[in-house]
């Protein structure tokens, strides 16, 4: 490990490992560290990404494919199902990844390219120079080391600590933060389908997910909006679902987690410093999914960062380009998905019920977002008037 660098990549997941890889592609020096001694692991993610979205980064790999899924259903609080796709064609149709292998593989590609990797090594703070960021002080193998960098990407997930370091206020409140528990389980028929379960006997102001992750396994998780939570843990919640819906299940891994569904951060750029992915807050709001967004944002990173090498300027007013890219992009999906998650946490069992009886006889299987959203729109719009700035 050198004292001087480019950039550094704090944060191996796909953010981070992309931003790393981009930069390093153009002939940066980069450093990407990761504080945990495996890349990957623990997962904290429900694993789901979609086909075409992921495959703008990088080509499927059946070693890390877990499984193929054909689209989502939604079930509403009585049962009512609504599929959203059909065929493996659609634009819906997804994957289940291997997180564990997934995550290690964008970061063999950002060391192929050339980056340095550094595992077991944890940022403790930022140096700084002229009042702005100039790198950070890492631990590794019990010793302190201070590497200086002309831009330091914070990739470091929720309420990023190299964000606050950064002087970016990257803290939560609860109704900004679903708590989630995920069950990897055994012995049962996940089916073709990403699996919602909505409605109050199943998560306070969020969703069971089940998404199936091979023959026989299942991932089946929660998120509980924190603000909602009262004083059931989200863990005990999943656990009486596993009970009931699939006795026959059986438990092989737990992880736990937070998810930031508060819509864009105000910030993310600061002298010398940019945030991507979770540390952005660019996890989508209403499905919690984050993968794509992160690799997305981590590609717009590391372009910005070629370009303020070639200028020889790492001030705010060269990478807040970064903060127009994303915006533009990403940020809008995120704005719409917030809205629509805002009015879901307030509606009633029966209100969601409505919302799905209101679909017999439509064919949404084919339908993208926006469309299956608008059809919803059309026929209740009493119940979702607050979305009508998406419509009109």
């Amino acid at each position: 490990m050198k004292n001087r660098y480019d950039v550094i990549v704090v944060g191996a997941g796909p953010g981070g490992s992309v931003a790393a890889k981009t930069c390093t592609e153009a002939g940066l020096d980069v450093l990407l560290i990761e504080k945990r001694q495996e890349i990957g692991d623990p997962v904290r993610c429900a694993e789901g990404v979609g086909r075409d979205a992921l495959k703008k980064h990088i080509e499927p790999d059946k070693r890390w494919i877990a499984a193929e899924v054909k689209g989502s259903m939604i079930i509403a609080p009585d049962g009512t199902q609504i599929r959203m796709s059909e065929d493996a064609k659609s634009l819906k149709a997804g994957y289940t990844l291997e997180r564990k292998v997934f995550d290690r593989a964008l970061a063999q590609q950002a060391a192929m390219a050339g980056a340095e990797v550094m595992v077991k090594t944890r940022a403790t703070g930022l140096l700084r120079s002229d009042g702005r960021v100039a790198g950070i002080r890492a631990m590794y193998m019990g010793e302190t080391h201070d590497i200086r960098a002309d831009i330091v990407i914070g990739a470091d997930g929720v309420e990023s600590k190299v964000g606050r370091w950064g002087g970016i206020n990257t803290a939560l409140k609860p109704v900004d933060i679903e708590t989630c528990a995920q069950f990897l389980v055994s012995n049962i028929d996940p089916g073709e389908y990403s699996r919602f379960f909505l409605g109050s006997n199943y998560a306070p102001g969020g969703y069971v997910w089940v998404f199936p992750k091979g023959e026989h396994t299942a991932n089946v998780g929660i998120g509980v909006l924190g603000s909602k939570s009262g004083d059931v843990r989200a863990i005990t919640l999943i656990q009486r679902f596993t009970e009931k819906y699939m006795p026959q299940a059986k438990i092989i891994e737990i992880v736990v987690g937070g998810v930031p569904v508060s819509g864009p951060i105000k910030q993310t750029v600061t002298d010398g410093l940019i945030l991507v992915g979770d540390a952005a807050r660019q996890s989508d709001p209403l499905t919690g999914g984050g993968i794509t967004n992160a690799m997305d944002a981590g590609k717009m990173a590391g372009e910005v960062c070629i370009e303020a090498k070639e200028r020889g300027d790492y001030s705010v007013k060269t990478l807040k380009e970064y903060e127009g890219k994303w915006r533009a992009t990403i940020g809008k999906e995120i704005s719409k998905s917030l809205q629509v998650k805002n009015l879901l946490i307030k509606l009633t069992d029966e209100q969601l019920n409505l919302l799905a009886h209101s679909l017999d006889g439509v064919d949404a299987s084919k339908m993208a977002l926006p469309a299956f959203l608008l059809t919803l729109f059309k026929k209740n719009p009493r119940i979702l008037w607050e979305l009508k700035g998406l419509f009109m």
